[in-house]
């Protein structure tokens, strides 16, 4: 246990049994009183953010959380399965930790997971990643002049909007936070 005055922005927080990040930790001092401070904490699982006053004294846990680097093998029902690079250790990893950037995912890439005692609590993709394209319309020729989109399916079967001078066969780099394309990679 660690008093709040330790407390520091990017800590994992134990809160009411529930896992917390510090988003912003502030000290205040009114005229009147005792010190105090106030907090903005995102809860990991339901990404709502609290805020939360304590005082300098009041006893927190800090969690310890190790992140590393995992290789993603293969999905197993509502889990994905990845291995740690180092000690080739396999967990499994909920979907839901991954967010929307899951549909990017595809065999063998690198991903990054944050565990506290033994379990998977954060889990994020590259922010960018590079596939194929496997189909696209092709482009009208009047239409490649201004910044007009066309659909293009990529190998893993998401579809983007990217420009019109993209063809079937081009790797392209995309965004996967935002899931925008962003150039074609040679």
């Amino acid at each position: 246990m660690a008093k709040a005055s330790d407390v520091k922005n990017g800590n994992i927080l134990r809160l009411n049994g529930e896992l917390v990040t510090v988003e912003e930790f502030i000290h205040r001092t009114p005229g009147k009183g005792g010190a105090f401070y106030v907090g903005k904490l995102r809860n990991i699982k339901t990404g709502k953010i609290v805020e939360a006053r304590m005082n300098t004294d009041e006893q927190v846990e800090i969690c310890r959380v190790e992140t590393n680097d995992y290789q993603y093998l293969y999905e197993d029902g509502d889990y994905l399965v990845v291995m740690d690079n180092v000690t080739y250790e396999q967990i499994n990893v909920e979907k839901a930790l991954f967010g929307p950037a899951i549909r990017f995912l595809k065999e063998g890439m690198s991903v990054i997971v944050s565990v506290e005692s033994e379990e998977p609590i954060m889990a994020q993709l590259p922010n960018f990643t590079e596939l194929e394209v496997t189909y696209s319309e092709p482009a009208v020729k009047a239409d490649t002049a201004t910044n007009a989109q066309k659909s293009a399916t990529l190998e893993n079967g998401v579809e983007i909007k990217v420009p019109m001078f993209v063809n079937v066969g081009d790797k392209l780099k995309i965004d996967t936070r935002t899931g925008e394309y962003v150039e074609r990679v040679k």
